[in-house]
């Protein structure tokens, strides 16, 4: 795969939000979730297909010149952590558990699958070891909780569910732990096609048109509004937030629709808080909006593939990524088992540049470290994260040369000491 007419983007602003490096050259620790098969036959669980083979959420600790790795342990789960966030300190991390097997006794059962909820876990980080310690776990407000993130005022999680159709907010306590939901949000409309309008020719990316599919939700920069796609709705959904009282209230118009099929599954704001990305599952595009942050409006500017142009047969998106300079947009493509590579224009529009090849297979998703260097991409099929260090005036991404083994890897993020 080739990395053709690279050039730098017309947006180098050294002053945009996350454009500096934090300058600490302590440990870079990098955590992994996963899909993790039961520790123990008395524990079963539902996990992402293939089966887990990861035990929890990993932990390396990251050379930053070389991007060569070293495990530093695991908190071992059978509860699939597929997704995590961690607070701005570094102290508290959160993750969600996609199992349906909790307590089975006791657990309630979502009224609308008919499968039982998932669970939200809190931890506590060891600020020397980068260990954790489980502080609380509390059901999740639907099947199959696949997303959560933190409210910047860092008093809110909230929480997707995927096989719910349903989306959650979770008070956070002083100590870090989580309350019982101050609201539960779920997901009701027509659902889409199986085949997407903008699916690349001989496309078989046939995967949430069977129901409601909440898959991501995430404040905007201000707090004051919360975003959740649908992918089975093909509708990105904006709800106005009350700190007062942790309850999601609809905005005027409630909903952006995409086209029919497509599936939107993840979505980034750009540092500049205007404009915002969003990545189609069985689309294979990519939607820029631009955002209002008065209104709680997204009006949408372009569409375009996030694939080489010519390509056909099947192709599941994953995961956008805004670079910290604002200068670029990644896309994540499994099956191409790609990183697509934009640039970002003057207007908020994007240009594609290239793709770099994840060296491994179902690209699930990438992070970028504080410093906007390096980039970590989980190849969820071939049970490893690779390595790579991103160039600032072209984008490209180049292989260290490094892998962390871990098996069945779904998300990274980086807790610097």
């Amino acid at each position: 795969m080739s990395l053709a007419n690279l050039g730098g983007s017309l947006l180098a602003d050294d002053n945009l939000p996350g454009a500096e490096s934090t300058g600490k050259q302590g440990k870079l620790f990098v955590y992994v979730g996963t899909f993790s098969s039961p520790l123990k036959d008395t524990l079963p669980t539902q996990v992402d297909l293939p089966p887990g083979n990861g035990i929890g959420i990993h932990v390396f600790e990251l050379d930053r010149e070389s991007g060569q790795g070293s495990f530093r342990g695991a908190f071992e789960l059978g509860t699939s952590p597929s997704c995590l966030a961690v607070n701005r300190a570094g102290t508290i991390m959160y993750s969600a558990n996609e199992t349906d097997r909790v307590n089975p006794t006791k657990q309630p059962v979502d009224p609308v699958t008919g499968s039982k909820h998932g669970t939200v876990s809190s931890y506590r980080i060891d600020p020397q070891t980068g260990m954790l310690e489980q502080l609380n776990t509390v059901e999740s407000g639907g099947a199959g909780p696949t997303y959560v993130a933190l409210h910047p005022s860092e008093k809110y999680l909230f929480v997707a569910n995927y096989f719910g159709g349903s989306v959650a907010v979770f008070p956070i306590r002083a100590d870090g732990t989580l309350g019982e939901a101050t609201d539960v949000q779920v997901d009701v409309g027509e659902i889409g096609p199986a085949r997407a309008v903008h699916a690349p020719t001989g496309s078989f990316a046939f995967s949430g048109h069977d129901r409601t599919h909440a898959h991501q939700i995430a404040s905007d920069p201000s707090g004051k509004y919360v975003l959740h796609v649908d992918l089975g709705l093909d509708k990105i959904f904006v709800w106005r937030f009350s700190e007062q009282t942790g309850k999601l209230s609809p905005c005027d118009p409630p909903y952006v629709a995409l086209p029919p099929g497509d599936g939107p599954r993840h979505f980034h704001f750009h540092p500049n808080g205007k404009w915002l990305y969003s990545i189609q599952e069985e689309g294979s595009t990519m939607a820029v909006y631009d955002w209002d942050p008065q209104k709680g409006t997204l009006s949408h500017r372009q569409t375009l593939s996030t694939l080489p142009a010519g390509y056909a047969g099947s192709n599941f998106c994953s995961e956008v990524l805004v670079s910290h300079d604002g200068r670029y947009v990644y896309a994540g493509n499994r099956l191409h088992d790609s990183i697509g590579i934009f640039a970002v224009e003057q207007d908020g529009t994007l240009r594609y540049i290239g793709e770099e090849w994840t060296r491994g297979n179902y690209p699930r998703s990438f992070g970028f470290d504080s410093s906007g260097k390096l980039l970590l991409c989980c190849n969820q099929r071939a049970d490893h994260v690779a390595v790579f260090r991103a160039e600032a005036s072209t984008g490209r991404l180049n292989f260290t040369g490094n892998y962390l083994p871990v098996g069945n890897p779904s998300m990274v993020l980086f807790i610097e000491r």
